[in-house]
């Protein structure tokens, strides 16, 4: 059962935008406090809600393998949930992380273009830190250990180099979050491609 719990679900806020991720163990204490309700895709492919009891009645009346059972009755794993007040999409930034650096710059040398593992990959600074340059989003890109031995403590423009991308703070978008690493459910699709076709894109995407 606990790995039944801890499955995710998807989480739409009141205007049905893909906001967030939880456990199903989050999701049912949200439907049961009456703070979601269950969103299925029917048949037809309408979707409908469900509050706890009437979530609990189709979880007996339809038996499925993604049941908790519980001393008095056993109820389905929600794969999608509707909150009912929150309406806005959460705004956050991406933490400056050595893991979201590799993110951003998708395991590529930003000097090469060549894709490494990324204990073969280092952080260098464009501008080196001697120089003034700042260890920040916008001074930072991976570069592999070849590159960042013949880069030394030069600009790129001094060691003849070019970077392939200018580095920038990544922007945080719904669909990123919600999808980055995650297996989806087939009831997420839908969902998702809203947010990903949706999303107010910034010039740094092509």
């Amino acid at each position: 059962m606990t790995s039944f719990l801890n499955q995710h679900v998807l989480v739409l806020n009141r205007l049905w935008q893909a906001v967030n991720i939880c456990t199903a163990r989050r999701a049912l204490a949200l439907v049961f406090e009456g703070h979601a309700q269950v969103v299925v895709n029917d048949s037809d492919g309408a979707f409908q809600t469900y509050n706890f009891s009437q979530w609990r009645d189709v979880s007996e009346q339809e038996p499925h393998a993604d049941c908790i059972s519980t001393v008095s009755f056993k109820i389905r794993v929600p794969r999608v949930i509707l909150l009912s007040m929150f309406d806005h999409i959460p705004k956050k930034e991406v933490k400056f992380t050595r893991h979201n650096i590799f993110e951003r710059d998708r395991n590529t040398c930003q000097y090469c273009g060549c894709v490494f593992d990324r204990e073969d990959l280092n952080l260098d600074h464009v501008t080196p830190r001697d120089r003034g340059g700042a260890t920040t989003w916008e001074n930072i890109v991976c570069s592999c250990i070849p590159c960042n031995t013949h880069k030394a403590n030069r600009t790129p423009q001094e060691a003849g180099m070019h970077l392939i991308h200018k580095p920038k703070r990544p922007k945080w978008r719904p669909f990123v979050q919600v999808t980055l690493g995650l297996p989806h459910h087939d009831s997420w699709k839908h969902f998702l491609d809203l947010a990903y076709w949706n999303v107010e894109l910034g010039e740094d995407v092509v």
